[in-house]
């Protein structure tokens, strides 16, 4: 096995020990896109789990290393992004920033906290990438205030091709620590749920934005 395909097996496995991955194919849930999911990741958890959050921060850590990432400056999303980014800044001793998804109101009414980054080449880490438009606009307030972007890794991602289209469009390369197929292989081996669910899962991977028509499934609440 490949440095890349054990690190994502070894991710994949600390997220569903502190149950961040929740399974819900009978009781589907709506992300803020609109696109209805049997699945919802919620990377959040992991201060919490402090054993299972060490391994994705090393994660982080090693991602670097194997593809010779090149940076001088980490930024995170906020908010699910921050605890990840300061976490990965403070292990490897470099400055960190992060990125409201509005300008504040009031003072500098800046939408980069923490430092300057004119100048800089900015890694950007994100908790977990849907369609990869919040990413991208944090990317964006970025290049706006002089840094120069071409990097993000995430924990995970589920993979819709529209995302990999956009950060694509956006010259960003996506490193993602354990795609979601990786996660679904983990939970599988854990017997977490059969077949029939599995096929479910890999429906709803296909065709993200129908599978609710298509299966006759009403999201429930919005995250």
């Amino acid at each position: 096995m490949s440095l890349t395909n054990a690190l994502g097996a070894e991710v994949a496995r600390a997220l569903l020990d502190c149950q961040a991955v929740v399974f819900t194919p009978r009781a589907p849930i709506t992300f803020k896109s609109g696109i209805v999911s049997p699945v919802y990741v919620d990377n959040r958890r992991l201060p919490f789990w402090p054993a299972q959050w060490r391994v994705v921060i090393e994660g982080f850590r090693r991602a670097i290393v194997e593809d010779a990432l090149a940076f001088d400056t980490i930024a995170g999303i906020e908010a699910a992004g921050i605890p990840h980014s300061a976490a990965l800044a403070y292990t490897l001793e470099m400055p960190s920033v992060f990125v409201r998804k509005q300008a504040k109101e009031h003072g500098t009414r800046s939408r980069i906290e923490g430092g300057e980054v004119s100048g800089r080449r900015v890694l950007l880490i994100e908790d977990l990438v849907t369609t990869g438009s919040s990413s991208l606009a944090g990317v964006e307030a970025l290049r706006e205030a002089g840094a120069t972007v071409e990097h993000c890794l995430c924990i995970t991602t589920y993979g819709f091709p529209e995302a990999g289209r956009a950060f694509e469009q956006a010259g960003v390369r996506l490193h993602p620590l354990a795609p979601f197929g990786t996660i679904v292989l983990e939970a599988s081996r854990r017997g977490l749920f059969g077949a029939g669910e599995r096929a479910i899962l890999e429906a709803w991977l296909r065709d993200p934005h129908g599978w609710a028509g298509a299966h006759g499934e009403s999201g429930g609440e919005a995250r």
